[in-house]
This record gives C-alpha cells, structure tokens and sequence, in this order.
C-alpha cells in the first residue's frame, strides 16, 4: 500500500500438553514451547511494531515460587528486545543454579501468550502495551489479557462496571476489559468457595477445587454481553485455565491447533502451519462467537458464547493486512487483480502494445499476478481470433509473429529506501518524501506509451501525488493509470484499523469537492446538522448520513476527480485513476463481506456513531461552515 495504514495487533497463544521434561527428551529443548511462541510473534510481525508483549503461566509452581511471568517493550525491534531480556533472565539464573531442573527457571511454563501492537486511539506507552496483568494474591484470581480489538462502547461499559461500584484506573478499553473480566472472576471464585465451604473442604483442597471448577464460559458471555466491536480476547488464569473467545460478527480473525503436544490460537492461519509444520486442514478457524477453553487439567472445549450475529469478518484483512501466504488469501488476492481486467483494458484502449504494466511494492505484487493473467488470459484469445480469421492466408512467420506478442512488465516502481524527513521542513520535506520510490529507467517509450501500475488500496493519495506519480512521470509517458485493488475507500474504521478520521480519505475530499464545484455545497452542512442532531443518542438509534455525501455521484465521478486531485504540478502524462467494484469484491472475497470501509454499511450499531463522530469533527475543525 503506497499510503501504509497500520492495523492494531495479533495474538499469539501456546498451551503444553505434557510435562517440560518431555519436550527436553523429544525435540531436546525443555524451552519448546517459548520457543514456538517466539515463532509464532516473529511470524506476525506485520500485525504491530509499535511494541510487543508476552506472559508465561507456571502451573506446578510451590507457594512462595513465581508463577506468573511478564515482559514487554516498545519499538520495532521489541519482540528482539523481549526474548534477549527473557534468554539472560535464563542464562544468570543458570550460573547460580546449574543444576536447575527445567521448570524451576523464569518464564519456563506451561502457558505462553504474546502480543504485537499498533496503536489506533492516539494512545502509546508500555503502559498501554499487552498482554494487560492483574495480580492478587490466590492464584486462581490473577488475570493476564491480550487481544487483537477495538470497542467502540467504552463509555457505556465504563458506566455499566461503576455502578457495580468498580473503580477503573482508566478509560481505555483493555483497561476497562480488564477490570470487568477480573471482576467477574473475584466473583465466580468467590462464588466457589462459599459453595465448597458448605461443603466441608478446607485448606488446599477448597484451592485445588475453586481452580478445577472455574466457569470461564460464563465470565466470557456475562461481561462480553454489552461489547460493540471487533475482537478476538485472550487470557490466562494464574490458576492453568486458558482462552481465546471471537466476536460474534467475525470481525477480527483468530486460528487454532490442536494436538496430543500443544495446543495453539494464533490470528493467522498460515503462521501456525509454517511453525508447526502442518497442513492448511490441520488448522481451524474459531468461528463468530465462539471460545476455546483450556483448562488446568489441559481438557479443552469449543463453545458458543454468543450466537454469530450479522457476520462480516474484515474484508480488508485479506486485501492487505494478513499475510499473502495463506492459501486463501493468495487466491483472493490474485483473483481482485484479475477482475480488473476489462476496466483496464478500457482505460488503455486495448493497446498492449504501447502500454506497460507494474505495480507499488511491495503488499500488491499478489494482486499484480491477478491483474497479468488476466491480461495475458485476454491477450491469448485475441491471437487465437486473429489466426483463426485468417487461418487461410497467414504465412508462418505471420503466425510467429502474433504468437510473440506478449503483455509488456517491467519493475518501475521500487521502494528504494524509508527516507527520515525529521530535518526538513516545507518544501524541503516535499522533495526528500518524493524520492521514498524510485524508477527503473530506460524501459518506457516516451510520448508514446502508456504505464499501468496496480495499489493494493489508496487511502489519503498523498504518497502518490507526492512520490509515486512524480517518479514515473520521469518516463513522460501518454498517460499513468493507477489501479486499486480494492474499492474506494470512503468511511473510517472501529474495529481496529487506523483509519478513524474522515479528512484521511480521499475519496471523501473529492466527493466534496464535486458538491461544492456543482453547487451543491449545502449538502454538506446538511449532513453535519443531520449528524449533530444525533450526538449523545443510543448508539442503536444512530443513522450513517455520510452517505448522502457520496450519494450524488457515480463511482467513475469520484475516480475522475481523485484523478484530478493526486496530478502533481507540471505533470506531461494525462493522470487516471481505477477503483476494483465492491460487488468484484465479494466474488474475490465470498466469505469476508466486512465492507464498512468502502460500503459504510457498519456490522455493529457502534459504527455508525463513530462515522457520525467523525463527520463532526472534521466540520467542525476544518471551520467548514
């Protein structure tokens, strides 16, 4: 993607099966299973490198032992930082102790959770990076929490756990969900004892029967019961139970694994194959709704914690943010750039002839495979209509001669280096931005031919006009298409995606734009004064008149006018802009139709009060009225 959005995390979780000592005996490293989880985040580093985090639960560990184990850090180079920290942790305790046995050592466990983070609320610090702890002092009361989500209620829930006379240290939603969760354990742990008090246990037998008994199930469904979001929640108990629970519209993706060995919840599919070794068939998917539950004794379960409701998993997870080896989402993603094909033709004026073809490193290249063998696919019936015409008259080397045309690609645009601009400023900043690409040169003939470069999405444009754009028109060829993959991209996200602000579009800019050159400018007071009317309603009752914006034009309307807008100055090539259909979408993407982004149709009633919100926001900071 030219413009790089970021998207919140990915979650990582390994549940061992059988003692350490087995691991130690069969693949020689008593460390398996941290080793697996260091895979397992290394492996979805995409999903966040805004900083990382990972907890250990011991389950045998004698009172007065640790038994739980946390380390985090901030920064691209985190998930480094937090093994180095955790592999001397290991080493000096080693040199005092030679002779320790495997579970004696510091974040040697049985159950492993790790987290990678972007943040999308503005909000960065370690304080704020997972998994999210909550100590006391009985085992089965502790509560480590990751999770790959964002709420968009945080206000009702934070009101709803106050008047249960909680008292959160803070607003933002882990926090929030921490509490709730812990809560609702302290009760159910409370609830057990009393129950196994009248029962006659004492001691350590009420312990063992509290930790052997705890309805994790019920804890999920009673505090998740208010959640509007996309989500997948993980946690570990101090006590040995573990969980992994998926909103009910499917929103956000979570995978698992289970064998005789281990058991494993990853956010994709692909990253516990290639760890593991395994078949595509050998991982599942944790569907809408659903949770897995480990318990202590290491007996698992399946259950529907909420029934799946509208479902609409991320479309845009296959578009861009997960990783293009699963075997699914390379398919889809090859299959949007096929569908491309006739409207590219179209812009180009099926001359292959004269035109070239790329595509923007580096998350399009699957799609640009799509788009050349759909090309290539068109190209083959032509030769085959034009021998077949003529089958009586060509010569042999007419034939050759059509049978070696071919679609014309090249690499032209290259992501040379990520370029600091900390020192520059205006139009200083400007240039150095304009050389974060670079251009082969020598392979465009000038005035004469056409360049087709492929984006998996365009979000802002910014990169293009700057950078993308100004480097190929150093070619001057007659005309530069650019070529989404996916559909425009016109409403902000809630479920975890950075891309919450109307003013990041421009797809937004140019619809207003084209209301105010047709004199149409007070449509979009209109809609503010709609919006305005509906700040502070319940969240069900809120309408998405953002449409109406859009509603004016065609898809072509605002495709030429964002043409129009990404054409940097002085530019000798004609500029033109072509957006993948949201119904080619679905036929790319059957099963992800989460397509709020592009559609404005959100899955859960939070996100209409976000896009409420941030059409009001930005009238009101830009002065628009």
């Amino acid at each position: 993607m030219s413009d790089a959005i970021k998207h919140e995390c990915g979650i990582a979780m390994v549940r061992l099966l059988k003692p350490l000592e087995y691991y130690h005996q069969k693949y020689g490293d008593a460390l398996w299973g941290l080793n697996k989880l260091y895979l397992l985040m290394e492996k979805q580093h995409n999903r966040g490198q805004e900083g990382a985090g990972m907890a250990t639960v011991k389950l045998n560990a004698c009172p007065g032992e640790e038994y739980i184990f946390r380390e985090r850090a901030e920064g691209t180079g985190a998930i480094q930082e937090i093994f180095s920290t955790i592999g001397r942790a290991i080493t000096d305790y080693r040199k005092v102790e030679p002779e320790a046995v495997p579970e004696s050592l510091p974040f040697a466990g049985e159950m492993y959770m790790g987290h990678l983070r972007y943040s999308t609320t503005g909000r960065s610090g370690i304080s704020y990076l997972h998994p999210f702890l909550r100590r006391n002092n009985w085992r089965s009361r502790n509560l480590s929490l990751a999770g790959n989500f964002n709420l968009t209620n945080v206000d009702e829930i934070m009101s709803y756990i106050v008047e249960r006379g909680q008292h959160p240290r803070h607003n933002a939603d882990t926090f929030i969900i921490l509490e709730q969760l812990g809560y609702l354990l302290d009760d159910e742990v409370e609830r057990l004892y009393r129950r196994f008090k009248e029962e006659g246990l004492n001691g350590q037998d009420i312990n063992e029967a509290i930790e052997n008994n705890i309805d994790i199930e019920h804890i999920l469904r009673e505090a998740s019961a208010l959640w509007d979001g996309g989500y997948v929640i993980t946690g570990l108990t101090g006590s040995g139970d573990m969980f992994a629970f998926r909103d009910p519209q499917g929103i956000r993706p979570a995978f698992y694994y289970v064998s005789e060995e281990v058991i494993v919840v990853a956010s994709e599919r692909p990253v516990i194959q290639t760890v593991f070794d395994l078949k595509v068939e050998d991982v599942c998917e944790l569907l809408p709704g659903q949770s897995i539950v480990v318990k202590r004794n290491g007996s698992w379960k399946l259950s529907q914690i909420h029934p799946a409701l509208n479902v609409m998993p991320c479309s845009f997870e296959r578009i861009y943010f997960s990783r293009g080896s699963d075997c699914d989402i390379y398919k889809e993603r090859k299959e949007l750039g096929r569908l491309l094909t006739e409207d590219i033709l179209k812009q180009v004026g099926y001359d292959l002839d004269h035109t070239v073809f790329s595509f923007i490193p580096n998350t399009a290249e699957i799609a640009y495979y799509g788009m050349m063998q759909g090309l290539e696919a068109w190209l083959d019936r032509q030769k085959c209509e034009m021998i077949c015409e003529q089958k009586d008259l060509l010569t042999c080397g007419q034939i050759r001669e059509i049978l070696a045309k071919q679609v014309r690609t090249e690499k032209l645009a290259i992501k040379d280096i990520k370029l600091r601009t900390f020192i520059a400023e205006g139009n200083s900043r400007n240039d150095l931005a304009a050389h974060v690409y670079d251009t082969t040169y020598g392979t465009v003939r000038e005035g004469q031919d056409s360049i087709v470069v492929i984006d998996d999405s365009i979000v802002r444009g910014t990169t293009l006009r700057q950078s993308i754009i100004k480097i190929l028109c150093r070619h001057r060829p007659r005309r530069i298409v650019i070529v989404s993959s996916s559909p425009q991209i016109r409403y902000p996200d809630c479920y975890g995606i950075d891309m919450s602000r109307m003013g990041e579009f421009i797809a937004f800019h140019a619809a207003v734009a084209l209301l105010k050159e047709r004199g149409m400018e007070k449509m979009i007071k209109e809609v503010y004064d709609k919006s305005k009317a509906q700040v502070g309603m319940p969240k069900e009752k809120v309408v998405n008149y953002v449409k109406e914006i859009y509603a004016p034009f065609t898809d072509e309307e605002i495709s030429l006018k964002i043409a129009q807008m990404i054409t940097p100055e002085d530019c000798p090539s004609e500029i033109r802009v072509i957006y993948q259909s949201i119904e080619n979408l679905h036929k790319a993407c059957p099963k992800h139709r989460g397509d709020w982004y592009f559609s404005g149709n959100y899955p859960t009633p939070g996100g209409n009060r976000l896009v409420n919100k941030a059409y009001v926001d930005w009238y009101e900071l830009t002065g628009s009225h």
